[in-house]
């Protein structure tokens, strides 16, 4: 495991980088991307500088993965930038790892912040023993709705402005409904929000304690696919597994069979403590609903299957689900390569 560093803190006034290291919307979207860039500067008085591929189409950047990691270099080189944010994950992110210079990054540690297809650049940094932040995207936990959630507000600023989030709550509500980013009318309203039956624990009863290592499932299936930067088992040993799965909603079944090949594999058996998002059950690339009950079948159905799997190759692993971290919101920016601390008896989880 790498010797670890958080980067600085962001301060208030201080420049913010905007990029596009996963991919972007289309520029007819262009009015969530700068509502995005008007709360950076109203909500949390930062001030967001616009990198060249912070504008460009999503088309442009699958074909310029060089460009991206420039991007992400120049930003983290920056003295002037406290802190690079994300506008939007993606699904090819593993194309820009090879263009980046892991001295740049160590040399000119920077807080970053994004999700999804980023779980590609977080675990990265995470093998260069720079810690960043799952979670906080332009697009996304700024940029939604008639105004932002309060909890957000409150964790985002955690994680940008403080030397760590410190312990973590519950929510009482979330969404996992797309917003209709064709009409900028959208913008003014909320998106419709179901209370939250909390959090629900599994597994072992003792406390854990560990640096956190995950993100996104269907990207961690990349990773062992391309194992190039891929962790051995014992350099994850003692850590916590942080896990959560996209708008894609994946079989259940898919993701036992994932997570048993993760386990005979010898990975799920060196985790002290697992953390998984609440599940995203809307489909966003389809047209219409699902109704609620099918969306509760299946986050249920997903619950069962990691506490069915787990457990099997780890007995005296906690398991916390149901987390504010991932494709629900709100969301909390979950420290990637931070030490997060699980307590059985109390319900509580704590990042630093």
């Amino acid at each position: 495991m790498p010797e670890f560093v958080t980067p600085p803190p962001v301060e208030r006034g201080d420049s913010v980088a905007v990029v596009a290291p996963a991919s972007n919307v289309p520029e007819e979207f262009s009015h969530v991307y700068e509502l995005g860039l008007e709360r950076m500067r109203e909500v949390f008085d930062l001030e967001p500088v616009e990198y060249p591929t912070a504008t460009k189409g999503p088309e442009w950047l699958a074909e310029n993965p060089e460009a991206r990691a420039q991007d992400v270099m120049d930003a983290f080189a920056d003295p002037e930038v406290s802190a690079v944010v994300a506008n939007i994950g993606g699904n090819d992110q593993l194309t820009v790892l090879e263009h980046l210079d892991p001295e740049v990054l160590r040399e000119n540690p920077t807080r970053f912040y994004g999700y999804s297809d980023n779980t590609n650049l977080a675990l990265y940094l995470w093998n260069h023993g720079i810690v960043s932040y799952y979670g906080g995207s332009t697009l996304l936990e700024y940029a939604m709705d008639a105004e932002m959630f309060d909890y957000t507000v409150e964790y985002l600023g955690r994680a940008l402005f403080d030397e760590h989030v410190g312990e973590w709550a519950e929510a009482d509500c979330f969404t996992d409904q797309a917003g209709d980013w064709a009409d900028p009318r959208s913008l003014e309203y909320h998106r419709d929000i179901e209370p939250a039956d909390g959090r629900t624990w599994a597994g072992a009863e003792e406390t854990a304690e560990g640096r956190i290592w995950g993100g996104c499932l269907e990207i961690l299936d990349q990773w062992f696919v391309h194992d190039e930067w891929l962790p051995e088992p014992e350099d994850l040993e003692g850590t916590v597994l942080a896990l959560e799965t996209s708008e894609e909603i994946p079989d259940p079944a898919w993701v036992t069979g994932w997570l048993r090949a993760f386990g005979e594999a010898g990975y799920l058996e060196v985790f002290d403590g697992v953390l998984v998002g609440r599940p995203c059950a809307r489909n966003h690339t389809e047209a219409g609903d699902n109704p609620a009950h099918e969306r509760e079948a299946y986050r249920e159905q997903q619950r069962e299957a990691i506490e069915s799997v787990v457990p099997q190759y780890n007995p005296d692993a906690p398991i916390v689900l149901d987390c504010e971290f991932g494709h629900t919101y709100p969301t909390c920016p979950v420290p990637i390569g931070g030490v997060a601390e699980i307590d059985p008896a109390d319900e509580t989880v704590t990042l630093r």
